[in-house]
């Protein structure tokens, strides 16, 4: 019975016992919160993008021009973003079938290229970023 006592009562190694069986859900947990502060990261610069774009489709009369208005908004703009590339952007613009005064700039970013999809098996949103914007023109 002295030896097991003695095993008992000596802590010593306890430390790295717990460390080892923490750490790696410690370090799962870790990288999941940059996996998903990555992927929001670029669905916000994305939800940027349409906001900007449909403000700038603002000043088109008809649905052509404001078309037009956005894809030169895309193509000149300097998208700075170390997540986006700049020819996975499309946006097309609609004009709302309940409301003529209304038209929504959508824009889909295929994130494919994100660092994240390769590096984990849990479950992820999709590789395709859909934002929208509505703008009403004129009164209420």
């Amino acid at each position: 019975m002295t030896v097991f006592r003695r095993f008992r009562s000596n802590d010593k190694g306890a430390a790295a016992i717990e460390f080892a069986i923490i750490a790696p859900l410690f370090l799962l947990v870790m990288l999941t919160l940059i996996a998903y502060a990555i992927y929001l990261t670029a669905a916000h610069s994305v939800q940027q993008i349409t906001a900007d774009a449909a403000r700038t489709a603002v000043a088109g009369i008809s649905a052509k021009e404001r078309e037009t208005l956005v894809d030169n908004f895309i193509t000149a703009s300097t998208i700075n973003h170390p997540l986006l590339q700049k020819d996975k952007i499309h946006v097309t613009v609609t004009t709302d079938p309940g409301n003529v005064n209304q038209f929504t700039v959508t824009t889909e970013y295929d994130s494919a290229n994100l660092p994240i999809w390769n590096l984990y098996t849990f479950p992820l949103p999709d590789h395709t970023i859909k934002r929208f914007a509505t703008i009403r023109m004129g009164g209420i």
